[in-house]
């Protein structure tokens, strides 16, 4: 079976390896550069959104460790709540079944000596991170990919998917899965699937290198940070990025740059700090902000696409492949997606 992806990032990629460990033969469709390589690259299930995605995001940490290599478990020690709030995070999160603890300062400064302690933080030691870019470049290895290419619709005859338009021509397809991020709706919409998504927008800044300052994930009130392997800091230049709104950005990026700069700079005063790139992505948020994955409108054309795509990348190869591919799902697997087919945005 002939499977064409479309789009590149951590979604197609983690699709195609799956797919093709399952014996499809796969051709991956890479337009313009998306979300991946601005990605912070947090895979958390501490922040969600209800107990359905709650469920879906906990199972991505577990398909992550299934594959293995990819992802470094840090864990994260998170603040971003106070007071109260905090208390009320820690219950829900407990409640819900999820590896919570507790630290105080005098535990946060053995755990990450370099930043001021606050007088109690949540640790999820589960949680980790991951180089979006380069997972990405590794689970595409295998694959055919056609770089630079734009598709223009979807191919099909006799209501059957039957292959992928692009400038070029038509790609032949026995099955096509659209994981194009905030390129899809436009694409879906050639075969009248609608897919109304939320314009959220991202600025990423990253830091020069230097020497091993943090460890963990940290969530402060108004900041998203981590450190990678190479030494670089990786900050979002906005506030509580997970849950941010803003739907554009006005600013310099550079402006908004430095500022975040200055907040990093608060946590790390012993040490000076220098950004050397800032990235702009488009983030693929659905309009009611969960998760896209599943079979929609020609048989099949499957769409993967959604927010938190490193998180979610590979529990979603695990429970799309086998739709692609004409397998049963288990009755879990089924009760894990059923909230989030594409389903839910068609009318009639």
């Amino acid at each position: 079976m002939h499977v064409v992806i479309i789009g590149g990032g951590i979604m197609g990629a983690a699709l195609a390896h799956r797919l093709g460990g399952a014996g499809a033969r796969v051709t991956v469709i890479e337009g313009a550069a998306g979300a991946t390589p601005a990605s912070f690259g947090w895979i958390n299930a501490s922040f969600y959104l209800n107990e359905d995605h709650f469920a879906l995001r906990t199972a991505g940490l577990e398909a992550w460790r299934r594959l293995g290599g990819h992802v470094t478990w840090s864990g994260c020690l998170c603040w971003e709540e106070t007071g109260d709030a905090l208390d009320a995070q820690r219950d829900r999160l407990t409640a819900l079944g999820y590896d919570v603890e507790e630290v105080d300062a005098k535990q946060f400064a053995t755990l990450e000596p370099n930043i001021k302690a606050p007088e109690r933080a949540l640790r999820f030691a589960q949680e980790g991170v991951a180089a979006p870019a380069q997972v990405a470049e590794a689970l595409l290895s295998g694959s055919r990919r056609m770089t630079g290419v734009r598709v223009t619709g979807i191919a099909t005859s006799g209501g059957t998917v039957t292959g992928v338009q692009t400038a070029q021509g038509l790609v032949p397809a026995d099955r096509v899965v659209v994981a194009a991020g905030t390129g899809s709706p436009s694409i879906l919409g050639t075969v009248g699937v609608a897919l109304p998504m939320l314009e959220r927008p991202g600025l990423m800044l990253r830091t020069s290198s230097v020497p091993t300052l943090m460890r963990h994930v940290i969530v402060t009130p108004g900041q998203e940070v981590r450190q990678d392997q190479q030494g670089h800091i990786w900050a979002p230049t906005s506030a509580n990025h997970q849950s941010d709104t803003t739907d554009q950005i006005t600013s310099r990026p550079d402006v908004l740059a430095d500022a975040a700069l200055v907040r990093l700079q608060s946590m790390l005063p012993d040490h000076p700090l220098a950004w050397d790139r800032v990235m702009l992505a488009a983030r693929p948020v659905p309009q009611d902000g969960l998760p896209v994955i599943g079979a929609c409108g020609p048989a099949g054309l499957f769409a993967a696409v959604m927010q938190s795509g490193v998180t979610l990348a590979a529990i979603t190869a695990d429970v799309l492949t086998p739709q692609v591919l004409d397998a049963p799902l288990s009755n879990a697997q089924s009760a894990l997606v059923a909230p989030f087919t594409p389903c839910r945005f068609q009318s009639g």
